[in-house]
């Protein structure tokens, strides 16, 4: 919903008597602060969720795992290994996100090693 939209389902809410003035007040300006319409906590990690350009030994979709949720790309290999061992799923969850995680911009400046 556009900020326009909201702004103007808040004004109808506060005119048919649904909002106090008080209420009008801190919705309006927490969709004028940007924090209203979908960027919520359960989304933002979702929206951010990128392949590392970085960390990777193959699509980085472990480091970009890792950079999201805060369990290092190591523990996110292993339990791809694991799955991989229970019936191939991991393989085939590995190349979903491989495929549907957008790429990450790489971080400006060498690696240590790099040529």
């Amino acid at each position: 919903m556009m900020q326009s939209d909201e702004l103007a389902r808040l004004a109808e809410l506060h005119r048919s008597g649904a909002l106090s003035d008080d209420e009008f007040t801190r919705a309006k300006a927490r969709v004028l602060s940007g924090a209203a319409g979908g960027d919520t906590s359960v989304t933002r990690p979702i929206n951010e969720l990128r392949r590392s350009a970085d960390d990777r030994w193959l699509g980085g979709v472990c480091g970009g795992l890792a950079r999201v949720t805060g369990l290092p790309s190591w523990a996110w290999r292993l339990i791809f290994t694991v799955l991989v061992l229970f019936g191939g799923t991991g393989v085939v969850a590995y190349l979903l996100l491989w495929f549907f995680m957008p790429l990450a911009p790489a971080v400006t400046g060498a690696r240590p090693g790099a040529v």
